[in-house]
């Protein structure tokens, strides 16, 4: 018997598309918005039958195993079902039935993409996310995970995602070798997927920060954050025709202390750009969400007004907005370096290799 084989004849007609999962997998209140009452839905399901029992309320409507697909749609089904008190009311045929869940962790980092997770196909494990107030239990292949507060889910395909930092966050929660904690931060800077700053938020808020498999990891994920917007910064100004600078210098007033690091500078219209690639801080748990005072901004804003009061301009730069709107950050520049004509002249500053 295959998946096209036709249903009993007692069963209202149930289009089933192989290429469509939705087709393939529903609720027990999809069915019952198809016409198929629990005791049809039982008798299918009898061993030999032509469907199958995926998860409680949730039923696979061919014999064979399921895909990777088909694991995923019936984990956000079972995740997303009403609570008991509001399954009596009629289900809308046209409602995916999944609710406010979402799929995050390892398997969400394989929708969107990540190559060290493996393929969606191969997971033993998909991880759902609800809201806190949900009471579900985590059953068979499927990992409930609550939240205080829901993100805003990411469409891939059809399927809702949590997005890539709060993926990572669940992901990591999930695991103590440091290795692949690594492996997955830095993928997820390398390849594009987010910011080194929305990662450490998320850590943060997720308390993981201090577990001695994300520590290392994290400083990792800062330097290739900082690789990355560096490389992004070269593409720039070569790819939008600015003017060569020198790069990666320090200044210093001649006889004087040194004025900071700067990430690109034009000696003869004395602009600098710096990349602000630090990552946030936060407080102690408690204070979940509340940034501390962090020295190096303060540092960073004392040499900025330093450099500007010898007629400097500073041009800051962000990794996200470099990645996001190059061609806007090109024409910050070139404006800065325009004006140049029209400012009073800079002091003479020496300039050194960093």
């Amino acid at each position: 018997m295959t998946q096209n084989t036709p249903l009993s004849p007692r069963l209202p007609r149930l289009p089933l598309h192989p290429e469509d999962v939705a087709h393939r997998v529903l609720s027990a209140a999809q069915l019952r918005a198809r016409g198929v009452s629990a005791a049809q839905t039982s008798a299918q399901c009898l061993p030999g039958g032509p469907w199958q029992h995926l998860l409680p309320g949730v039923y696979l409507l061919h014999p064979g195993p399921p895909t990777g697909r088909e694991r995923l749609h019936g984990a956000l089904l079972y995740a997303g079902r009403p609570p008991a008190s509001a399954r009596r009311a009629p289900a809308d045929p046209a409602d995916a039935g999944y609710g406010e869940s979402m799929v995050t962790g390892v398997a969400a980092l394989a929708l969107h993409g990540f190559a060290s997770v493996g393929d969606v196909e191969a997971l033993h494990r998909i991880d759902v996310l609800v809201p806190r107030t949900r009471r579900l239990r985590s059953t068979r292949f499927v990992e409930v995970l609550r939240a205080a507060s829901m993100p805003g889910a990411v469409r891939v395909g059809e399927l809702p995602v949590a997005p890539v930092e709060r993926a990572l966050a669940d992901a990591v929660a999930g695991t103590v070798d440091a290795a692949c904690v690594r492996r997955l931060l830095t993928e997820a800077v390398r390849d594009g997927h987010c910011e080194p700053a929305a990662v450490v938020r998320e850590l943060s808020e997720a308390k993981l920060l201090g577990r001695p498999a994300v520590v290392g990891a994290v400083d990792a994920l800062l330097a290739e954050g900082r690789a990355v917007a560096e490389a992004r910064l070269y593409a720039m100004v070569r790819e939008h025709g600015l003017p060569e600078p020198v790069w990666n210098v320090e200044l210093r007033l001649p006889g004087g202390p040194p004025l900071g690091g700067v990430d690109a500078y034009w000696p003869d219209q004395a602009v600098a750009v710096e990349l602000d690639a630090r990552a946030p801080r936060y407080g102690a748990p408690g204070r979940r969400g509340r940034a501390e005072e962090d020295p190096r901004w303060s540092a960073y804003a004392a040499k900025r007004e330093h450099l500007e009061r010898l007629g400097i301009t500073v041009v800051r730069l962000s990794p996200r907005k470099l990645r996001e709107a190059a061609d806007q950050q090109a024409t910050v520049v070139r404006t800065a370096l325009m004006a140049a004509a029209d400012r009073e002249p800079a002091a003479y500053v020496m300039v050194l290799p960093r």
